[in-house]
């Protein structure tokens, strides 16, 4: 687990460019601030209507896991995330495992934003092929990312502020529906939260672990690690914040269109269950929400290539990867400009040979893997080695670990089945690389951090 030399101090690096308010759009956008929309039938269903109960129990869980990426962000601000974490903590090949699982959840959150922003595209304008406007998406990513970290992070602060107006007419037209129409007692509103004629708990904790997914993307800032001001502090006040942002806002969004939409009446197309519900409230919402879905996958994944690329930096920049291709900086914009592309060109085949449900299923495979890793990692550094043992460090690190553990065991056969043979990839590509692990499978190159100069 020992670190090599810093790199020349005249060879390209990442630059410090990201405030803490950047970290938080950045997350925010990724994760998306309409994340439930997309899924709110779907746990409206499974958890017999007590959608803001499943959010709510979500962000909890979630919390545990965000505070042990702040945590280890706080001693490595590095690329490389839960794959250095790992590594450093527990062990190099572990790390790498870890590592390669993170590899399958960035790779996929970038292709299935592609596939989803070009079928979505495709409905508005019939006439532009599905195939046009795969390559048109797959691009825009590609080139926004390679100007430079800062001009992404202008690009998310454009679309939080376009899809915050958005919920916020939404909120609007939804309260005067609500108010303009009869309620049948005062329970009305409090039954989002608790149905007494639909509670059932095994429901609602089945649609908790679908529920956790709305979360998932907040690990993407400590991919950033290397690009914040002060990431000592601002990654661990980035990552739990945009954790409670999310959760607060989806409850709220959730919450008032089930008072639009009561669990008992069922929905017309339960994958579309949120346009129907914003259309009853007023009908054209119905479109206007369907396009604000297409710009919320849109910075999803142009979000989610940049955090793809500099986790292969992280990687390559530690021999996990050829170091040659993966672990170079580009020295006009300060990018890992070869993985930005790398990533653009599996996301634009991807989008041909994948369908969207198969990558959406086999996403949470590898970030399961990696929150464990983490929250495992987090448990090592400062209640085995620091023996920081109070409640404050013990807590976290545990539960997050139990509960991610319980929900990749409840992982579809399908997803665990090609998750398996990704992994089976990988460490295959270890032992060649090794030959047959006797030789050393990572060089951790952890960059002196600048910021700790400040501190």
């Amino acid at each position: 687990m020992s670190s090599t030399a810093n790199p020349p101090a005249d060879a390209p690096r990442l630059r410090r460019s990201l405030t803490l308010w950047d970290l938080i759009l950045y997350g925010i956008i990724v994760i998306q601030p309409v994340a439930p929309m997309s899924v709110f039938g779907v746990l409206s269903d499974r958890g017999h209507g007590h959608v803001v109960t499943t959010i709510l129990i979500a962000l909890v869980a979630m919390l545990f896991t965000a505070i042990s990426y702040g945590r280890m962000a706080r001693a490595y601000p590095s690329a490389g995330s839960a794959f250095t974490y790992v590594g450093q903590e527990i062990n190099p090949a572990l790390g790498y495992v870890t590592g390669w699982s993170m590899v399958m959840d960035y790779m996929l959150n970038p292709i299935i934003c592609t596939i989803w922003c070009s079928q979505q595209a495709h409905v508005f304008a019939p006439g532009v092929p599905y195939w046009a406007w795969a390559v048109f998406f797959a691009l825009v990513f590609t080139l926004l990312n390679i100007q430079g970290v800062k001009t992404s992070a202008r690009v998310n602060s454009a679309l939080a502020a376009g899809m915050g107006v958005v919920i916020a007419i939404f909120f609007v037209v939804a309260a005067r529906y609500i108010l303009g129409n009869p309620h049948d007692s005062a329970g009305f509103y409090t039954r989002p939260f608790y149905d007494p004629s639909l509670w059932n708990t095994k429901a609602v904790l089945g649609g908790t672990s679908i529920a956790v997914l709305t979360y998932i993307g907040f690990d993407g800032i400590s991919t950033l690690s290397e690009e914040a001001e002060n990431p000592r502090r601002n990654i661990l006040l980035a990552t739990v914040l945009t954790c409670v942002v999310i959760g607060i806002l989806s409850a709220v969004e959730v919450y008032v269109a089930q008072l639009i939409w009561p669990a008992s009446q069922p929905f017309p197309d339960v994958d579309t269950a949120f346009v129907h519900v914003a259309g009853r409230a007023w009908k054209p919402m119905f479109g206007i929400i369907g396009f604000t879905l297409l710009v919320a996958n849109f910075g999803s994944g142009m979000g989610s290539q940049i955090g793809a690329a500099r986790l292969l930096y992280g990687m390559g920049r530690s021999n996990a990867l050829p170091k040659s291709f993966f672990g170079v900086v580009d020295a006009k914009h300060r990018v890992p400009r070869n993985n930005v592309l790398f990533v653009g060109a599996i996301a634009l085949i991807g989008a041909f040979v994948m369908s969207y449900g198969l990558g959406a299923e086999m996403l949470n495979f590898g970030a399961l893997i990696a929150f464990m890793g983490v929250n495992a990692a987090a448990f090592m550094r400062y209640v085995v080695r620091e023996q920081k043992r109070t409640l404050s460090f013990v807590v976290p690190p545990v539960l997050g670990f139990v509960i991610c553990l319980l929900l990749w065991l409840s992982l579809s056969p399908k997803a665990k089945i090609a998750g398996a043979i990704w992994m089976v990839v990988g460490i295959a590509f270890g032992a060649w690389k090794t030959r047959g692990f006797r030789g050393d499978l990572v060089n951790f190159d952890l960059p002196a951090d600048e910021a700790e100069e400040k501190l």
